[in-house]
Order: C-alpha cells, then sequence, then structure tokens
C-alpha cells in the first residue's frame, strides 16, 4: 500500500476466524495478543519463538519453523512480523494471490491493511492512524485521547445500546433517531455524577422526536 494512499477506516471482527501470525518476537506478540484479544484463532508459525510470544494466553498453535510458501491462503488475515523482509514479502505476496488482508510489521508498502493505534474504554474504541507515516505520532495521539476517556463513556454506550434495542422491539429504525442534541460533554458530566436517570430522560427525549 503506498504511503500517500488514504485509507479507507474499518473495524475487522476476527472472532472465531483462523488468523495467521508469522514472527515469534516482541512485535509479532504484540499483534497475536491483539488477535486473541478479539476472539481470533491464532496460529503463529516463526524460525524462533522467543520469550514475549511464549507469554502470550490463548494461542491455538504455535509451531517453531519457517514459514511455507502458499500456507497464508488457508487463514482469513496474515500478519507478518520477523524482522526479515523477504520472509515478510513472501507472506504478503501470497496474501494477494489468495487475497488474504496482510499486515507487514514496519513495511507499509507491503500492506493490504494497517493496524492503527487504539484507545479503548468498555465497547468504546478510538483509532488513530497516519496511513503508515508515523506510527510513534500515532501512538501520541492515542496517548492524547486516553486521557480524555473515562468510565462514564462505557456506561453511555450502555445506555445507548439499551434505548436502540428498545427501538428495534418497536420496530422502528435507529438509525432515524438524532442523538446529538443529547450527547455532549454535559452529559457524560452527569453520568460522572451518578446522576444516570437524569442522563437517560435526556436521550429518551431524543425518541419522541
Amino acid at each position: 500500500m503506498p504511503v500517500d494512499v488514504p485509507v479507507y477506516p474499518v473495524a475487522l471482527l476476527p472472532a472465531g476466524r483462523a488468523c495467521l501470525v508469522v514472527g515469534g518476537g516482541a512485535v509479532a506478540a504484540r499483534k497475536a495478543a491483539g488477535l486473541v484479544q478479539a476472539g481470533a484463532i491464532v496460529h503463529v508459525v516463526a524460525t524462533e519463538v522467543r520469550a514475549p510470544m511464549r507469554g502470550v494466553p490463548g494461542l491455538a498453535r504455535v509451531e517453531e519453523r519457517p514459514y511455507r510458501r502458499g500456507e497464508v491462503a488457508s487463514y482469513w488475515l496474515a500478519v507478518a512480523a520477523t524482522g526479515d523482509p523477504a520472509a515478510n514479502r513472501a507472506v504478503f505476496e501470497d496474501g494477494e494471490a489468495a487475497r488474504v488482508w496482510v499486515n507487514s510489521a514496519d513495511d507499509p508498502q507491503r500492506c493490504s491493511f494497517i493496524l492503527p493505534a487504539v484507545a479503548r474504554q468498555g465497547p468504546v474504541a478510538v483509532a488513530v492512524t497516519t496511513s503508515g507515516h508515523s506510527p510513534a505520532l500515532a501512538s501520541f495521539l492515542r496517548a492524547h485521547v486516553e486521557q480524555q476517556m473515562g468510565p462514564e463513556l462505557e456506561e453511555l454506550a450502555e445506555l445507548l445500546s439499551e434505548l436502540r434495542a428498545r427501538l428495534k422491539e418497536q420496530g422502528r429504525s435507529t438509525e432515524s433517531i438524532d442523538w446529538r442534541p443529547a450527547l455532549s460533554w454535559a452529559m457524560l458530566d452527569l453520568i460522572r455524577e451518578g446522576r444516570r436517570a437524569e442522563a437517560k430522560e435526556r436521550l429518551e427525549a431524543c425518541l419522541s422526536q
């Protein structure tokens, strides 16, 4: 992926899908851990499996061997993080041939997707990307966003989810409601102060509009 091409942001749902991580070091371990956290079935292949990777819980299979050309075709998604440009290139080329998404660590030219820096609070996730120009800048911005994200965001998300579920039960479209009049920093202040009932009333007022 050329670094000057705009990205198309998506949020993948890898739960229950087989994903391959090629590489056994610290970078590969971080990426494998993120996939496991998202519910993916993670297989690891590396010529040397180091301590950080051995410490990742929940891996489905770990094999200490070189990557075999073409094996990426058996997976839904792959990450190449070997530190060996030739090996990473082989994974990417095989992924392109098999139409499997591949992320090559520190090599945006050989990626069909890139991994943003993510700040999380419960179900709320804010992703920051520089389109491959500077992961360090993305991490810096992520840290800034994290400072603004408190537990009140998670509670607000739960309130909104409850109201959307009620709309669906009534056969109403959840896309037809304009929540913007109720969503504000003042709403978060109400939840932070324990005034959940008042916050819910403000949200419910949107349903009658």
